[in-house]
């Protein structure tokens, strides 16, 4: 029989609700986050100690759907296969057939998403800014110079992911993930409308969709306003995007070199400069300059 001080210890500490198949993950009731597709629970790896996220799918909700499954799967394939320090890395998978859910593994943010952080934290300079605008896009390089090439398709501030911390942030949320290999081009309309590029929208377009979706990200982070809120519904924000009518917060952007980077990312598809392009801009050059200092104290501290 267990010990009183046994149960006081088991008492004291939490309790899984489920254990993966291996019994290296434990997943907590406290729901971190929740989509249309999945629920993302607070869960602990045994084996190495840490905090991770436990996402979980229904799949009864798309029983009659194979599409969707197919495209759960493919999204986790890939997931595997991506190791960058700006991408919300991806540690195991597995389909729980009695309860029907699709499982995976993958590393937690301590500070939520961006969108939570931004409106928490007011009052942060536009260095701050710039440092996670340069790192959404370095995750933005690296999928879109992968091979085969990677377009995110739905890329906003609640998918972008903060270690508060250390000033880190990564994209997640790769479900709508397009690998479309070769071609760079693909023909589905999917992602969240007011980030959505105009040529998302005609079912034709490249890597570019996510430049543009990166743009009405940095619009967000400077403004805290999500664009194009002044419309009431999906029709009219097509309507506004179809035409070119930028959104109401552009014009609260007071500093012209933001605006102007700005514009850079919301520009026509073939005059939209590329995620490498948009790295080298004078846009980044007061965070390049603070990189360069620290890299020459550390040389000469080493």
């Amino acid at each position: 029989m267990p010990s009183a001080e046994q149960d006081q210890a088991e008492r004291d500490s939490e309790p899984f609700v489920e254990i993966d198949p291996t019994g290296r993950y434990g997943r907590y009731t406290e729901l971190l986050g929740s989509g249309a597709v999945k629920k993302v629970y607070r869960a602990f790896d045994q084996e190495e100690g840490i905090e991770v996220a436990w996402n979980q799918v229904k799949l009864r909700n798309f029983s009659g759907d194979s599409y969707i499954i197919d495209r759960l799967y493919s999204e986790v394939r890939l997931l595997r296969s991506l190791t960058n320090n700006n991408i919300i890395s991806f540690h195991n998978v597995w389909r729980d057939e009695e309860h029907n859910t699709l499982n995976f593994i993958t590393e937690v943010c301590t500070s939520g998403n961006l969108r939570e952080y931004r409106k928490k934290h007011r009052h942060v300079s536009m260095k701050a800014l710039k440092k996670w605008s340069k790192q959404i896009l370095e995750g933005l390089e690296y999928l879109h110079t992968h091979e085969p090439c990677v377009i995110h398709r739905d890329l906003n501030c609640s998918n972008v992911f903060v270690n508060g911390n250390v000033g880190q942030v990564k994209i997640g949320d790769l479900g709508l993930a397009a690998i479309v290999g070769k071609s760079h081009s693909a023909h589905s309309v999917l992602g969240t409308p007011e980030f959505m590029a105009p040529e998302l929208y005609e079912e034709d377009y490249t890597e570019m969709v996510d430049i543009y979706s990166f743009g009405m990200c940095v619009l967000e982070m400077v403004t805290l306003e999500i664009p194009y809120s002044e419309c009431d519904n999906v029709a009219k924000i097509y309507k506004k995007v179809s035409s070119g009518v930028r959104p109401q917060a552009l014009s609260k952007v007071k500093d012209q070199e933001v605006r102007a980077f700005i514009e850079k990312c919301l520009a026509q598809p073939r005059a939209r400069p590329s995620a490498t392009e948009l790295l080298k801009d004078s846009f980044f050059d007061e965070i390049d300059r603070d990189d360069d200092d620290e890299n020459d104290h550390e040389c000469v501290s080493s």
